[in-house]
C-alpha cells in the first residue's frame, strides 16, 4: 500500500515517494524558548511525533530534525523583563521544554540544533543571496528582495499585490520594498550579536530554519512540518530564500497541522485562556492527552474541552483494562473455543489492515482509533464472563497487536503492574478475608471469592468489613468499583 500525504504546496493528497527509498528526511520547526510550552505548541509536536512514529512503524528510517530557536526578539524581551541574559532565558526554557516533551512521550529528534550553533552557516547563506542579487544591505541590516523570487506566494497562495506592509510584514523605511524581509539585523545595545561582513548583528528568524535544515538534510529533503500559522510568512520565506540560494527545490512535501482552540475560542494571552503543558499534565496523564489529540485529524482544528479530555481518559482506561483482561485470561484454566479462536484471529487481521489503510491515508489517527477500539470491544466481549476462551496463542497475539498499534501512535498501553506481581499478594488478602485458599485455586477463583465475601458483607450492612476488603485490595493494586451491573475491578500501580 502507498502512503498518501496532503501537500500544502500542491493543495492535494499525493502518493508519498521519499527521495531516498526507505530513508525519509524530515524537519519540523521547534520552539522559540522564551516561555514554557503551551498546549497549542504541544499539539504540533505530538502531531509530528505521531507521523514520525507511523513512518517508522511502516519500516522507514526517519532522519528527524527539530530545531531550538534560541535567539529571537521574544527571548530578548523576556530577558529584559526578567533582568537576566538571553542565554539564561534560552537555557531555562529549553530545559523545561525538553522535560515537558519527555513527559508527553514525544520521542527525541535525530538532530536538535540550536540556532546559535549555526550562525556561520546563516552568514554564508545570506552572502550567497547577496551575491546572486536576491538580498541587499542597508545600514548593517540585510533584506531579502521578495519580488526577485518568482515563486513567492506559491505555498500560501497569496498574490504579491495583495500583500501590504503591516500585519505579518516588517515595516522599515530603509527597505527597497515593504514586502522585503530581514535576513540579518544590525546589533542594538544589550542584544546578543555576532560578527559578520555587514557588521555586528544577529540572524532573522526565517534564515535560521533554512540554514539548519539545509545543513543537516540538504536541499530537496522529504518533509517540512509545522502548524498552519507558520505557512505565511515563515515557511513562505524559507522557500524563497532557500530556493533562491540553491537553485533547487527546498522541500518536497509540506505538512501543516491544524490549530487548537479552547472551548471554541482562540487561545490567547488577551483572553487569559493559555494553558501550559505542565499544568495540563498535573491533571491528566500523558496517555489521556495524546488520546485526546489523536481523536481529531491532524489537519483539522482541535477544540480543547474538559469533556473531550474526560472521554479520552475513559478511552485510555478501556485500553489499559483490555490489556489487563487479556493478561488475566491468559492465567485462566478454561476450555478452548475453536470458534472464538478463529474469530479473534480474523479480528486481529482486519484491525491491522484497517489501521494501516486509514493511517496511510494522510495519517488519519481518528479512524485508526476507531479500528483499535472495535478490536478492544471484540476482545472484551470474548473474555469477560466467558465459560470458554480463545487459545493462548491468539490471546497473546491480540495483546501484542494492541500494544504495537497504540505504540505506533505514541500511546503506552503496557500496564504498570501485572498479574504475576499481584497474585501472591492476592492470596494473602484472601487468607485473611475468607480463610485458607487451596494451592491449586486459580486467580479468578481467588478474586471472585474475595469479592463475594465483600458483597456478602455489604448485604449484611457490615460496612467496616466491606471497606476493609476494598482497602486491602487497593493496597495490592486492585481497584474495585461498585456499579449498577455489579462490582468491577482493574489493576493499578501501587
Amino acid at each position: 500500500m502507498t502512503i498518501r500525504i496532503y501537500n500544502t504546496l500542491t493543495r492535494k493528497k499525493e502518493d508519498f515517494k521519499p527521495a531516498s527509498g526507505r530513508k525519509i528526511t524530515m524537519y519540523v520547526c521547534g520552539l522559540t524558548v522564551y516561555n514554557y510550552m503551551h498546549i497549542g505548541n504541544a499539539r504540533t509536536f505530538v502531531n509530528f511525533d505521531i507521523i514520525r512514529r507511523y513512518l517508522e512503524f511502516r519500516e522507514y528510517e526517519v532522519v528527524f530534525v527539530r530545531n531550538i530557536t534560541d535567539v529571537d526578539d521574544k527571548i530578548i524581551k523576556r530577558a529584559a523583563e526578567e533582568k537576566t541574559t538571553t542565554r539564561a532565558i534560552a537555557e531555562k526554557y529549553e530545559e523545561a521544554f525538553k522535560a515537558d516533551m519527555n513527559k508527553l512521550g514525544v520521542a527525541a529528534p535525530t538532530h536538535e540544533p540550536r540556532a546559535t550553533e549555526l550562525i556561520p552557516e546563516m552568514i554564508d547563506l545570506i552572502q550567497v543571496l547577496i551575491d546572486k542579487g536576491f538580498a541587499y544591505e542597508v545600514g548593517g541590516n540585510v533584506w531579502f528582495r521578495v519580488r526577485e523570487f518568482d515563486g513567492y506566494g506559491k505555498l500560501s497562495g497569496r498574490a504579491l499585490d495583495d500583500m501590504r506592509a503591516g500585519e505579518r510584514v516588517e515595516p522599515d523605511p530603509d527597505k527597497d520594498d515593504p514586502l522585503d524581509f530581514a535576513l540579518w539585523k544590525s546589533a542594538k545595545v544589550g542584544e546578543p550579536s555576532w560578527s559578520s561582513p555587514w557588521g555586528e548583528g544577529r540572524p532573522g528568524w526565517h534564515i535560521e530554519c533554512s540554514a539548519m535544515s539545509l545543513k543537516l538534510l540538504g536541499a530537496g529533503f522529504d518533509i517540512h512540518g509545522g502548524a498552519q500559522d507558520l505557512i505565511f510568512p515563515h515557511h513562505e520565506n524559507e522557500i524563497a530564500q532557500s530556493e533562491a540560494a540553491t537553485g533547487k527545490q527546498f522541500v518536497r512535501y509540506w505538512i501543516h497541522g491544524g490549530l487548537l482552540n479552547i472551548d471554541k475560542e482562540k487561545m490567547s494571552k488577551s483572553l487569559g485562556n493559555v494553558m501550559l503543558v505542565g499544568a495540563l499534565l498535573e491533571q491528566w496523564s500523558a496517555n489521556t492527552v495524546r488520546m485526546f489529540m489523536l481523536s481529531t485529524h491532524y489537519r483539522n482544528p482541535l477544540d480543547f474541552t474538559r469533556e473531550g479530555l474526560i472521554q479520552a481518559q475513559v478511552n485510555t482506561e478501556r485500553l489499559e483494562r483490555t490489556i489487563q483482561n487479556i493478561d488475566y485470561a491468559l492465567g485462566l484454566d478454561l476450555p478452548v473455543s475453536r470458534l472464538k479462536t478463529l474469530k479473534l484471529w480474523e479480528t486481529i487481521s482486519e484491525t491491522r489492515a484497517h489501521f494501516i489503510s486509514v493511517m496511510d491515508d494522510d495519517f488519519n489517527s481518528a479512524e485508526a482509533l476507531t479500528a483499535i477500539f472495535a478490536m478492544i470491544k471484540e476482545c472484551n466481549s470474548t473474555i469477560e464472563g466467558a465459560q470458554d476462551l480463545p487459545d493462548s496463542e491468539v490471546l497473546e497475539k491480540s495483546r501484542a497487536t494492541l500494544i504495537e498499534l497504540t505504540k505506533a501512535l505514541g500511546v503506552n498501553a503496557e500496564p504498570d503492574v501485572d498479574w504475576l506481581t499481584v497474585e501472591a499478594s492476592l492470596r494473602d488478602v484472601a487468607d485473611k478475608t475468607i480463610g485458607t485458599i487451596p494451592n491449586g485455586a486459580s486467580r479468578e477463583a481467588i478474586l471472585n471469592a474475595v469479592l463475594e465475601r465483600r458483597e456478602e458483607a455489604r448485604q449484611k450492612k457490615e460496612w467496616a468489613v466491606a471497606d476493609d476488603i476494598r482497602d486491602s485490595l487497593l493496597g495490592i493494586g486492585i481497584e474495585i468499583e461498585d456499579t449498577a451491573s455489579g462490582t468491577r475491578w482493574k489493576l493499578m500501580k501501587v
